[in-house]
C-alpha cells in the first residue's frame, strides 16, 4: 500500500474494495489521523472516528443502503463530502440514541433510511 492510500481525505471517496479490506481498527486510525493533522477540535475523537468509518463503509458497501445515495445527494444541494458524511452521522448517532434508550425499535434498516430520507443540506445547516 503506498503513502496516498495509507491517509483518510473525508473530501474523496476511499478506494471501496480497500477500504472494506481494512479492519475497524486499521479504519478508525485512519479517521482520527486525518482529524489530528486536520487540528479539528472535537469533544470525542474516538467517537467521531467511530461514526466516521461506519458512515464510510455504509458508503463503499453500494446499494445495500441507502447511504451511498444520501450522501451523493447532500453533495448535490451544496454540502462538501466531509459535511456530508457528518450530517450522515449524525442521523446514525440519533439512531444508535433511539435504540440506546428504547425509544427505537422494530425494523431499525427501516428507521435508519426514513431518517436518511428527511435529512437535507439545508436541515443540516440549520442545526450546525
Amino acid at each position: 500500500m503506498n503513502d496516498d492510500m495509507r491517509k483518510y481525505d473525508p473530501l474523496k471517496a476511499p478506494d471501496a474494495e480497500w477500504w472494506l479490506a481494512l479492519d475497524e481498527d486499521e479504519r478508525n486510525i485512519l479517521i482520527a489521523d486525518y482529524h489530528r493533522r486536520a487540528r479539528a477540535k472535537l469533544p470525542n475523537v474516538r467517537a467521531h472516528a467511530i461514526l466516521h468509518a461506519i458512515v464510510e463503509t455504509q458508503v463503499a458497501m453500494g446499494d445495500e443502503l441507502a447511504v451511498a445515495a444520501t450522501l451523493a445527494r447532500l453533495q448535490s444541494e451544496g454540502l462538501d463530502r466531509h459535511e456530508a458524511v457528518h450530517a450522515i452521522g449524525s442521523v446514525l448517532a440519533g439512531q444508535f440514541h433511539g435504540v440506546m434508550s428504547g425509544a427505537l425499535s422494530g425494523d431499525l434498516n427501516r428507521a435508519y433510511a426514513s431518517a436518511l430520507e428527511k435529512l437535507s443540506a439545508n436541515s443540516w445547516r440549520h442545526v450546525h
